[in-house]
Parts: C-alpha cells; structure tokens; sequence
C-alpha cells in the first residue's frame, strides 16, 4: 500500500482546519475536520471541498474518491451563522456555492463513496445523497430538518428526491423527521450499514472493488449514467447506444473483452 499523501486545500486560512485531503493509492479522501462543530457547510468549507474534490481528482492513479468527517456528525448542514443578516446577493451564494460543490461531485471522473460515520442533515444529506455510493455507520441518522426552523430544504431536496423518490423524500422535508441508518439502506439513501467500528474497513472494501476497475471505463461510466437517467427511455437508449459503442472501441475494453474470452486476468492500460 502506498503512502498517505497529505495535503490541505483552502480558499482561506480558515477553510484550511475544516478540509483535509489524502492520497493513498487508487483511493484520495477529501476529509471534513471541523469536528467539535459537526462539519457545518460553511461557503469557505464549500469552497475548500470543492477544491480537495478537483485536486485529488487531477492525481494520476486515482480511480475513487472517499468524502468522510471526522467527529460525532457527518455534516450539521449549511453554517447558519452565515445565513441570518444576510443580504439577498450573501444568501444567493451560499447556495451557488453549494451547488457548485455537489455538482463538483458528479464532474469528477472518479466514482465518489461517502463514508458516514454520524448524523447527516440538511446539506449534510444533500452531499450524501449526491455522492455516487454511500456506506453509512449503523447508527448514522439522515435528514432534512429545515422546515423546523422556517427554512425549506429545497436544495438538499433536489438531490435527496432523486436518490429516495417523491413520497419518502417528501415525508422527510415536510416532518423534518430523521431516519436511521436501516432504513437509509431501505430506502436507497445509503448503499449498506455497518457496526461504526467497521465503517473505514467497509468503505475501504468498496473502493478498492470500485478501483479495480479500469479508470476510463470508470469515467465513461459515471458520465453516461447522469446523462441518461432523466432521459425518456428512448432517448437514453439512444445515446447509451453510441456511449456503449465507442466504449467498446477503447483500448481496456478490447483487452477486457479478449482476456474473457482467453479466461485470463485483464491488464488495463486506463485508455
């Protein structure tokens, strides 16, 4: 196994003790570390996520991304300390950021697994369910609680919908209600649950699985996954058609295809 590489992105000195990133192998983490404050989302926080995410992704050799925290929550949500007094132009970017940080999650080529060790809540849960795997701790809690204190989650819902569905997400939004970890997985929020002490073993499992995999496959993959799955059936098929054809062309999944079929181990050029 490689060594660590450690680095801390920021957009300020500030964004510098919440964000952590790490280089290990096939698999980078991009770590919240403001753990005596439950991991708010702060806009320095947001940007320096963001940052992490773009840096790890541009490492050569990574082929997964792990976003994880470190304390007794995941994410606390957006800093609302941030969000009272404001002006109409402060709030609008807090949620341009915001939304540039989850779509920085889909934008990277490499598959991102949240690994949830505590609560998830509001744009806490936004980030979990956007990331394209999560294993949660068994006795994580997930939420949208905004209604609570006045403040619809209508951008933690954007995601959460699409990862739950329409009735289950609304039941969230509306109650501001929490679920645990059981029925995240129930509910298709979280891939799987595992005892807390098993977490990072779990998360490590699934990446190195994921990472196994040829790197170019990989990106055309996630890529054509979000182009598609808010197309009609036939325009998807369309477009999967010609996405599957010129995979097929590519340099892994001609030596994919011939080691099957020779029933020998692939070896993948990433191209």
């Amino acid at each position: 196994m490689a060594t660590p590489v450690t680095t801390q992105p920021a957009t300020s000195p500030a964004a510098a003790d919440t964000v952590r990133t790490e280089v290990d192998g096939a698999v980078a983490r991009v770590v919240l570390t403001a753990a005596r404050r439950r991991n708010p989302l702060s806009v320095a926080t947001m940007r320096a996520l963001t940052a992490g995410l773009r840096d790890v992704a541009a490492h050569e050799g990574v082929r997964v991304i792990v976003i994880a925290a470190e304390g007794p929550a995941f994410s606390a949500g957006h800093d609302l300390s941030e969000m009272v007094d404001r002006t109409l132009a402060e709030e609008r970017e807090v949620f341009a950021v915001c939304t540039e940080m989850m779509r920085a999650v889909h934008d990277v080529p490499q598959p991102v697994i949240a690994a949830v060790q505590g609560m998830a809540v509001a744009a806490g849960c936004q980030l979990v369910a956007t990331c394209d795997l999560a294993i949660a701790a068994d006795h994580a809690v997930f939420g949208t609680p905004g209604v609570k204190i006045g403040l619809f989650c209508s951008t933690p819902m954007v995601a959460v919908s699409r990862a739950i569905g329409r009735k289950r997400a609304m039941q969230l939004l509306l109650t501001g209600e929490t679920i645990d970890a059981a029925t995240a997985v129930e509910w298709g929020l979280v891939n799987a649950a595992v005892p807390a002490d098993e977490l990072d073993s779990a998360v490590r499992s699934m990446a190195e699985k994921v990472a196994d995999a040829s790197s170019v496959t990989l990106r055309i993959g996630k890529e054509a996954f979000y182009r598609q799955v808010d197309l009609s059936e036939d325009d998807a098929y369309a477009e999967m058609s010609e996405v599957m054809a010129a995979n097929a062309m590519t340099c892994d999944a001609q030596e994919g295809m011939s080691a099957f079929l020779a029933k020998r181990s692939p070896v993948w050029q990433h191209r």
